[in-house]
């Protein structure tokens, strides 16, 4: 059976998430000398923007928490992602992601002008190739999730993105995953990446961002974020017994998502790649590094 769930808004998400504080400062596009229009009277800024829209160019667009390629990475923005864009200013955009609401700062020439994507990269990776022919030397390399326009078909390609793409690589925004577990499993042994989103590097949260996202589910980028949001809680005794594929396994900072009832797949930095491996072990190790015991079982 196919499962399909309507995908929220930017804004239905951030109504979603818990914040630490009453604006969550990840999701508020708000500095002391500019802020969204959207958030006039509710912070104090030196002006107010509208914003303007915009859309990844790039394969992939960096979320940084400065505007420097060495500051810490938040997250990732993939290819035809929508944005929107505050204030852009020695190479750098100062934006907000319409897919989770996440604000930071991206290079201002990975952004281009908005379109209307019809269709999503559904495999790890796609090349994208100058001509519908396997053996031309590709343009660039597309992620999974990433979001293109298709104008007209050739054979085994479809036209977008300046280029060729192999249609079978492709599927309609509109079509998901039946399991998301399953999308999951296709990242084990990418690396491990603080703030990465694809399979040349990912971090516990994004893989579950975006093994849901292509199952159809929005969720936040976050794993404070997702225990808050995402699913039921699920009581748990120390044997782990009762649980199922699919559930959310949180930990303060980190997240896995079962295979079966007793094996979990994550994306671990004590690994530093995507592993699978026994609850208990993962658990077990956790708690003996002092990053605490299980904080919840959550599932959809």
């Amino acid at each position: 059976m196919r499962f399909v769930w309507r995908i929220p808004t930017a804004q239905a998400l951030t109504d979603l998430m818990p914040s630490p504080s009453p604006l969550d400062p990840r999701l508020t596009p708000a500095r002391p000398d500019l802020a969204a229009a959207s958030l006039r009277g509710k912070v104090a800024a030196a002006r107010f923007v509208e914003g303007r829209r915009r859309r990844v160019v790039e394969p992939i667009a960096s979320l940084r928490r400065a505007p420097a390629h060495d500051a810490p990475l938040e997250t990732q923005a993939l290819h035809g992602e929508d944005v929107l864009v505050f204030e852009e200013n020695e190479g750098w955009a100062w934006a907000q992601l319409q897919r989770d609401s996440y604000v930071g700062y991206a290079p201002a020439n990975a952004l281009g002008a908005e379109t209307a994507p019809t269709h999503r990269v559904a495999v790890l990776s796609t090349f994208v190739y100058p001509k519908p022919n396997i053996k031309a030397p590709p343009l660039m390399a597309l992620p999974l999730g990433a979001r293109v326009e298709v104008k007209a078909s050739e054979g085994d390609f479809h036209a977008a993105e300046g280029g060729f793409i192999y249609a079978r690589h492709l599927a309609p925004l509109d079509q998901f995953e039946p399991d998301f577990v399953a999308v999951a499993e296709r990242f084990l042994e990418a690396p491990y990446l603080w703030g990465g989103r694809t399979a040349q590097g990912v971090d516990c949260s994004g893989l579950v961002q975006n093994a849901l996202a292509a199952a159809g589910r929005a969720a936040p980028r976050d794993t404070d974020m997702q225990e808050a949001g995402l699913g039921s809680a699920v009581g748990f005794d120390e044997g782990l017994r009762g649980l199922e594929r699919g559930d959310l396994v949180f930990w303060k900072g980190h997240v896995g998502v079962m295979r079966d009832e007793t094996t979990l797949l994550h994306a671990s930095g004590w690994h530093m790649r995507v592993v699978s491996e026994p609850l208990a072990a993962a658990r077990d190790r956790i708690v003996g590094q002092g990053g605490g015991p299980i904080t919840s079982i959550r599932r959809l």
